[in-house]
């Protein structure tokens, strides 16, 4: 399954792991990790975020995905299942 996730970095926290040199390891760690299909940055809200677009085959995935967000970041972090075109033109042939 497709899944979204948007990581709002603690300002503070990401201060801190930009001025020690860090954020870019950390970055690089989680992308390698997890192998998003896409990966967004930019400020939402006033504060750095990460957007990935995953795959998890299963729900016991969201702890491991989630907690280096909490743990490292003091991220708040949101995930939700979402669809490309190809996933919601095979959805919607389905309710005919």
């Amino acid at each position: 399954m497709r899944v979204m996730l948007k990581a709002t970095l603690d300002t503070e926290k990401s201060n801190e792991l930009l001025r020690s040199g860090k954020m870019p390891e950390q970055i690089k760690g989680i992308l390698d990790r997890l192998q998003p299909e896409a990966a967004y940055f930019g400020p939402l809200g006033g504060r750095r975020t990460m957007v990935l677009v995953l795959h998890m085959q299963d729900s016991s995935e969201v702890p491991p995905v989630g907690e280096p967000f909490f743990t490292h970041m003091n991220a708040e972090v949101e995930m939700c299942p979402v669809m490309n075109a190809e996933d919601l033109q095979k959805g919607l042939a389905q309710l005919g």
